[in-house]
């Protein structure tokens, strides 16, 4: 799977909907209930970062959810993009980008969305065929104006943008022409996971999946 190919793959993923939820799980016990939850309240694609020992099990958990796509965040080296895949990942998403990463997915063939947060990283990923790209860490790196400024010169990119993202400003954030979509934590809440509250977890999913874009 070339750049290009993991990148028509990526803009499919993130049409689906306003919200890549990003995931740090925990407790495997408490994925399938997360996912069918978020699922349900309109968020498919779903970022689970590979921040914690549970994460690879509570992909395989996750996979098994009809109506979810999940994907593999955090992934950093060749290691982690085969241990995503073979857990049942479908997507894989980067904070950067380095040639050995990009290799390994296109092997795996594991659509990737890599991170950019400057202009030139922009370029170089463009470079390579990636139409689609993850601007991290998006509020330390200038928020929408910046987003809004690097669009202006190389308009042929489409983002999502994650990190400091929330109900707060993700309007900011969906109203430019060169956002698809969106990543957050805040509809997937520490303290509503640990207590199984999916209903909680559900209607923030809702009030994330209605947002206009």
């Amino acid at each position: 799977m070339t750049p290009a190919e993991q990148s028509l793959k990526a803009a499919e993923i993130c049409a689906l909907a306003p919200v890549v939820p990003v995931l740090v799980i925990d407790d495997v016990g408490r994925a399938k209930g997360l996912a069918e939850a978020l699922v349900k309240g309109g968020l498919p694609a779903l970022e689970v970062t590979l921040r914690t020992p549970a994460a690879l099990d509570a992909i395989r958990a996750m996979a098994e959810v009809p109506g979810g796509v999940v994907g593999a965040g955090t992934l950093l080296t060749r290691a982690d993009v085969k241990a995503a895949k073979a857990a049942g990942a479908k997507f894989g998403v980067s904070p950067g980008a380095t040639d050995r990463l990009i290799d390994a997915c296109a092997e795996e063939d594991l659509p990737l969305l890599p991170g950019a947060a400057t202009a030139t990283e922009v370029m170089i990923l463009l470079e390579k065929g990636f139409t689609v790209q993850k601007f991290f860490p998006a509020e330390a790196s200038g928020g929408a104006p910046a987003l809004a400024a690097i669009g202006a010169p190389i308009p042929h990119v489409r983002f999502c943008p994650t990190g400091g993202v929330s109900m707060k400003n993700i309007g900011d954030y969906l109203k430019l022409s060169n956002v698809i979509c969106c990543g957050g934590s805040w509809v997937a809440p520490k303290a509503s996971v640990a207590a199984g509250d999916w209903a909680e977890v559900e209607r923030l999913a809702r009030e994330a999946a209605a947002l206009p874009r």
